[in-house]
């Protein structure tokens, strides 16, 4: 059972295959976390410690009881008010602009199956793979309902929370009236003990998600987007880890944010030496009124625990977001290789240059081709024509279906890039509508990229815009769409909305409205996300696109350092990663095809150049690179992963892909670095069949798994920048005479 309460302690524990969360409710009502971590036995009330501590105040009904006070207490939802001058998950202001709130246990329920949550993403799961737990708090005084809800999915090691507000009217004085949610973090987790490092992912557009790990120090560190987006700035993911925790061993806690928009996260430790991880929304430009009979529906975050190090943490994450974030027909198929006419073209390109680069993907075995910008209005570069989502037939040289024909009768498949949340100025759709952007009344708008951001967070907006791109979709035989979003969002000023402090988040429920509507109207269409790359990699993007353009960087060299951050919270599948030409068009660069075949075989897999421009030799290596993938594009997508070194500290990126059966592995490596009589790298294997033989299927040898595993195979040394090897293991039958 994942879920138990012990009427006797008041404890509630809720179990994993490896892990166990506890939490109490005590004498006072309020509900205290009393652990998390690997699996132990009986109640862990007796870790709480009561001291009179100094300026630590205490609650009323504790009476004359100095040494019982908030402020040193761990608890599971610490609201600001009630005496804890830690960081809060809730802010509460009523309509006078008094700030404060007072939760206590009122009740719970446990039942089958995972919750869900009214137009947000959340974690799915059937009722024999999950349980949920509700607990329901109440500040009697000012009429607030707090829903807390933890799903268990035993299985992967996954706990899931989310937070549900509700206005029950009364007020302080049994008048209705109207509260603002100033502060909402989704997960809180308190440990009264512990010496930690905080791993987060930090970036720029075009080198997102590098790693960073630093120690917990007094005070509080935070990271967070205040752009409207996850944002290419930090990633919404972060983890605690002990000193020690290594890639193999040591306990280590991720927090993952199920959402898209401006985030904040949190780690403090506290004058007790106490550590405090927070995750929810961004606090700026949010004071959300919640009306009498209102409701509040927080994003969820994904927790998981590894008492094995951070590759067991990872495939934790990675497992969930396969199994129960991502949805639909792509969900567990092998997604198509392809190529798009980016980095090919830009917007110089017309109804034959497509025919023609598509001409040269079906001679490869390219699968898929992708139009990008360029195709709709006036957008013959990115100054014009965003919104007005009409085929320039003109530019295409007939219908856009007559095209899609042509190329699906060449034994392509076709995709589409779109950019529906976007404007400009010199568009239709803005000079028709100019109070669908958000402009701030008085003032010259914040450009970027030219552009403007729609107010999403107006249905008829979203509605408009919808029909636009059905109007698209319904043209011809579409089975990929790039969903673009190319700028950050400031000017925040809705033209619909009484209270400002409301549209970011209702921003992203338009959208999120706009997606799920999209996926349910077109099952059969694959949808990549993308913001300029990787400004909006978040699981909440992948409920709706089960894949994400990792970045705008192709550049091999830095893409493995990008895909190395990224791996620590999602899986292969959902990272888009393609063969880029040379010299790479963001850094100059020049890298072997096979260096950025390998590089690109840690995700999707595609192209990114004018396949037209390819001599016959390597037409011919990537003829080959395409059998390479699909010949392990499962064991890529489903096998598990492990980070076998860090390529912002090492001389080599190497990453390994292992069956679930332990039957094959496959190795990638790339090196980093070249210097004058080159010293060896060596890599050692992750989770193999250390009683097993494997044979490497290129050059014949025959290893033990356990030497593998604990000594390695050296690299070759050998002349040449950034060179790169793919090495296929498989496990000997037993009883084999080698």
């Amino acid at each position: 059972m994942g879920i138990t309460f012990d009427e006797k302690n008041k404890t509630f524990t809720l179990h994993t295959k490896s892990a166990m969360y506890q939490m109490q409710v005590d004498k006072y009502g309020f509900l205290l976390h009393l652990y998390y971590g690997k699996k132990v036995q009986g109640c862990m009330d007796y870790l709480l410690t009561y001291y009179d501590r100094g300026f630590s105040g205490n609650p009323y009904d504790a009476g004359n009881d100095r040494t019982y006070s908030m402020d040193a207490l761990p608890q599971e939802f610490p609201c600001a008010g009630n005496g804890d001058y830690r960081t809060p998950a809730l802010i509460l202001k009523n309509r006078a602009g008094t700030y404060g709130c007072d939760l206590r246990y009122k009740g719970y329920q446990i039942s089958k199956g995972k919750y869900g949550l009214k137009g947000l993403p959340a974690v799915y799961a059937g009722e024999d793979e999950a349980e949920t737990l509700k607990i329901e708090l109440e500040d009697q005084n000012q009429g607030i309902a707090v829903t807390l809800l933890y799903g268990v999915l035993p299985e992967p090691d996954i706990i899931t929370r989310s937070v549900v507000i509700c206005n029950h009217g009364c007020g302080e004085n049994g008048v209705p009236e109207t509260i603002f949610l100033e502060k909402v973090q989704s997960a809180c987790l308190d440990f009264v003990t512990g010496n930690y490092d905080f791993i987060s992912f930090y970036g720029r557009h075009a080198m997102e998600r590098n790693f960073q790990r630093v120690p917990v120090a007094h005070g509080s560190q935070m990271i967070g987007s205040r752009r409207g987006t996850s944002s290419h700035q930090y990633n919404p993911m972060m983890i605690l880890a002990d000193k020690e925790a290594t890639e193999d061993s040591g306990n280590c806690y991720a927090m993952s944010f199920v959402y898209s928009g401006g985030f904040q996260g949190e780690v403090e430790k506290d004058q007790y030496n106490q550590t405090r991880a927070v995750l929810g929304l961004q606090g700026e430009q949010f004071s959300y009124p919640l009306e009498p009979g209102e409701v509040f529906y927080a994003p969820e975050v994904i927790l998981t625990y590894s008492g094995s190090g951070l590759n067991r943490l990872s495939q934790n994450l990675h497992t969930c977001i396969r199994k129960h974030i991502c949805r639909g027909k792509y969900r567990d198929a092998v997604r198509p290789v392809l190529v798009n006419s980016w980095e090919a073209a830009y917007f110089d390109f017309n109804g034959d240059t497509i025919c023609e680069l598509a001409k040269h993907a079906a001679d490869v075995g390219i699968e898929l081709l992708v139009m990008d910008d360029g195709w709709f209005g006036s957008r013959d570069d990115d100054n014009r024509g965003l919104g007005d989502w009409k085929v320039n037939e003109d530019k295409l040289g007939g219908t856009l279906g007559e095209l899609i024909g042509k190329i699906n009768a060449l034994g392509v498949k076709f995709g589409i890039w779109i950019e529906p949340e976007m404007v400009n100025e010199d568009s239709e759709l803005y000079r028709t509508h100019p109070d669908w952007a958000f402009t701030i009344p008085g003032r010259k708008p914040q450009r970027s990229r030219n552009q403007l951001v729609l107010d999403f967070s107006r249905k008829e907006v979203v509605d408009a815009v919808y029909g636009q791109i059905c109007g698209i979709l319904d043209q011809g035989n579409i089975e990929y769409v790039k969903w673009d979003m190319n700028r950050s969002i400031a000017d925040v000023y809705s033209a619909a909305a009484e209270n400002q402090g409301k549209v970011m988040y209702d921003y992203i429920l338009g959208l999120y409205d706009f997606l799920e509507r999209l996926s349910t109207r077109y099952p059969d269409i694959l949808i990549e996300g993308c913001s300029g790359g990787g400004g909006r990699f978040d699981a909440g993007m992948l409920y709706y696109t089960p894949q994400i353009w990792c970045s705008d960087n192709t550049d091999a060299i830095d893409r493995v350092r990008i895909q190395y951050g990224t791996s620590f919270g999602y899986p292969v599948s959902a990272v888009g990663s393609h063969v880029s030409a040379c010299p790479n068009h963001q850094t100059g660069r020049h890298t072997s095809m096979k260096t950025r075949a390998v590089t690109a075989m840690a995700g999707t897999f595609g192209y990114e150049l004018d396949l037209c421009r390819l001599t016959e030799t390597e037409k011919e290596e990537v003829r080959e690179q395409i059998k390479d993938y699909h010949k392990y594009a499962e064991l890529i997508q489903n096998g598990t992963y492990y980070r076998l070194s860090n390529p912002f500290e090492e001389e080599a990126g190497a990453w390994e892909f292992l069956a679930e059966d332990k039957g094959e592995v496959l190795v990638n490596v790339v090196m980093l670095a070249k210097h004058g009589n080159m010293t060896v790298n060596y890599v050692r294997l992750r989770g193999l069949d250390e009683g097993a033989m494997y044979k490497d299927e290129n050059s014949g040898a025959v290893y033990s798994g356990s030497a593998l595993t604990e000594a390695g195979m050296p690299l070759p040394v050998e002349l040449g920048e950034y060179l790169a090897y793919q090495i296929h293991l498989v496990r000997e039958e037993a009883g084999h005479d080698s």
